[in-house]
């Protein structure tokens, strides 16, 4: 064979080998998937999806059919898409249950968003999910980066940040670096922020972020606001925190810290450390500890910073302790808003002693709750009633209370009119626990900016950037009615004076306890001014 034939010969077989080798490893490295576009990722489903997956959590696959079947309605329309960034997998019935909750809230403000031709855009709601504890969130953040970048999907806004973490704050960083923007329903650690300067002078830290619910700080100042002289005496307060790093702790800790108390020095504050959001470890054994050391001192009020899980520990440990009949109030953030779903019957008869009486009460400050605006303006009319000695008329009602109530009305009357259509959600809507009504009011503070940023032309679609300054401007008259509260954002996208509803977990006398709202807390100390407007300072 010719030399010149062997050498041809040589590189057609070496090719071919190469060839051969690239495939296989093209194979056997495929990604592998859970659906088309999702990813398998250390057991977790990760990525982006518009079309119904319920990212193998069942608890959720009616409310994600139903939101892929309104993002069929509007295709024809002129629309843009919004995602909801949240942690979609648990092994955990409780958290797959707070899930449901958040999406039934994001697909009920996305339909609230889309009423009506005359508004565009109309928003496609997306699921992301960055994996548990946001552990995957760098890979979600770069499809969303691609998809507001795209002229096929449009991204405006990503929402349902649920955890204030490390990685939570690291997503919406690169985000918001991006200007892509961002509204925060549901974190409250006080370093995913933009701090407020004097006239709004202040350089943002994450230009485009919005906040509708307080800081740690802002719910620390109004649980004090609400409790007046009793959360206030250092003799008889004392803090327990976790000092697992955790923004949400770590806040929360020093927002309580902060509160001015007065009178002689009460208990040290007491650290314990959890292994993780979701996970006991050994704090049961350092809870018992902590109770026995509280029931030593005059401490009566317990300022707890920690997630629910460990809080719902703690109260059954205090309420263990046998101290000569002494009632305890604990006192939290948010995060407790979700408690009382895991309450099971023991938990409650634990809770209260052989009279019937309650020997622990856990407080805590709510972002929202259902009988939050009737209740109080029923107070209000009351007091009004007294010293004019008429009832008051329409024209002087608060609009800090009515405003709201008509909103969530609004909500109830979609959650019926769902109902009629036959639309499955998985279970009836639960506002008692606020997820839905937070998620709610943050699609429908995204699709009030985007109607705004739009100006009503048809075809045009909002900039990044424009939306992202869109948000402070929503205050004043162009204030947002929530379920939750006005939502009046400041120059730095923080929700200004946003009352936090203070609710109570009584176990009774007998059976399943309640949760009672029993009063409004301001971060300022008094109500929202008129039409919202917001001083400077």
């Amino acid at each position: 064979m010719p030399r010149w034939k062997k050498i041809l010969y040589t590189l057609l077989v070496t090719a071919a080998a190469v060839a051969a080798g690239l495939t296989g490893w093209s194979f056997l490295h495929r990604p592998d998937t859970c659906a088309p576009g999702i990813e398998r990722i250390g057991g977790e489903c990760i990525g982006v999806d518009g079309t119904g997956y319920d990212f193998g959590t069942p608890e959720i696959s009616a409310v994600a059919r139903a939101i892929a079947q309104e993002n069929e309605k509007i295709e024809g329309r002129p629309h843009v898409t919004v995602a909801m960034m949240m942690p979609l997998q648990s092994d955990k019935p409780a958290l797959r249950r707070q899930m449901r909750s958040d999406l039934q809230g994001a697909y009920l403000g996305q339909l609230q968003a889309n009423r009506g031709e005359g508004e565009p855009p109309a928003l496609r709601l997306v699921l992301a999910n960055p994996g548990r504890d946001y552990r995957r969130q760098a890979k979600v953040v770069d499809t969303l980066l691609r998809m507001a970048a795209s002229d096929k999907d449009r991204l405006r806004a990503v929402t349902g940040f649920n955890l204030s973490l490390d990685t939570t704050e690291a997503a919406v960083r690169r985000l918001t670096a991006h200007q892509v923007p961002v509204l925060a329903s549901r974190i409250t650690g006080d370093r995913i922020a933009n701090a407020d300067g004097p006239d709004g002078m202040a350089e943002p830290r994450f230009p485009g972020l919005a906040r509708i619910i307080p800081t740690n700080r802002d719910a620390a100042q109004a649980l004090a606001d609400f409790n007046g002289e009793r959360g206030r005496e250092d003799r008889k307060t004392v803090l327990v925190h976790d000092t697992r790093p955790d923004n949400y702790n770590e806040s929360l800790a020093k927002a309580f810290s902060g509160i001015e108390e007065q009178g002689p020095p009460g208990p040290a504050a007491m650290p314990f450390q959890s292994p993780a959001i979701d996970e006991e470890g050994t704090t049961g054994n350092q809870f018992t500890q902590m109770a026995n050391n509280i029931c030593d001192s005059d401490a009566d009020t317990v300022y707890f910073a920690g997630r629910a899980l460990h809080l719902r520990l703690f109260a059954l440990k205090l309420a263990q302790v046998g101290c000569r009949n002494r009632h305890y109030t604990i006192i939290s953030g948010s995060d407790a808003a979700s408690l009382r779903q895991d309450m099971k019957d023991k938990d409650w008869q634990q809770l209260r002693g052989a009279d019937g009486r309650a020997k622990v009460t856990v407080q805590y400050a709510a972002p929202a709750h259902p009988d939050a605006w009737t209740t109080e303006l029923a107070a209000w009319s009351r007091k009004w009633q007294a010293a004019h000695h008429r009832r008051p008329g329409a024209d002087v009602l608060p609009q800090y209370l009515t405003e709201p109530e008509e909103a969530l009305d609004g909500l109830r009357d979609l959650i019926q009119a769902t109902r009629r259509q036959g639309t499955d959600l998985g279970s009836d809507p639960d506002l008692e626990d606020s997820r839905t009504m937070l998620v709610y009011d943050g699609l429908v503070t995204i699709g009030t900016a985007l109607h705004q940023t739009q100006g009503g032309d048809a075809e045009a679609v909002p900039r990044l950037e424009d939306v992202g300054r869109e948000w402070s401007q929503l205050q004043s008259r162009h204030r947002v009615r929530g379920t939750s509260g006005l939502i009046c954002l400041t120059s730095g996208g923080n929700a200004y004076d946003k009352p936090m509803a203070v609710v109570e977990l009584d176990p009774g006398p007998r059976g399943r306890g309640k949760l009672r709202f029993v009063g409004l807390g301001w971060p300022t100390g008094r109500e929202q001014p008129r039409n919202c407007v917001i001083p400077s300072r």
